[in-house]
């Protein structure tokens, strides 16, 4: 355990970044998920709106540093080109 005052205000900022760092992540793969169920189910539609949201919580976990600007990048392509496969 930390004895120093400035140590002690790490380890909370530390525990609190963490924590929104997981709901961020949580919340991500929670809208790839229902991407992809659209996709599965066929409702290409709902997919086109679900693919939406999921580029823009890609795109703002990329911006806060959740995950690396190239991952959101290559996740968005793989989602797109799924999306478009489905579409032919």
């Amino acid at each position: 355990m930390a004895n120093i005052k400035s140590a002690k205000k790490r380890i909370k900022t530390t525990e609190k970044r963490t924590h929104e760092n997981r709901m961020i992540k949580s919340a991500l793969k929670t809208t790839i998920k229902k991407f992809e169920t659209a996709l599965i189910s066929g409702n290409t539609e709902e997919a086109k709106a679900e693919y939406v949201k999921t580029a823009k919580a890609l795109d703002m976990a990329a911006t806060k540093s959740v995950i690396h600007n190239n991952k959101a990048a290559r996740t968005k392509s793989r989602l797109a080109a799924k999306l478009n496969k489905a579409l032919a």
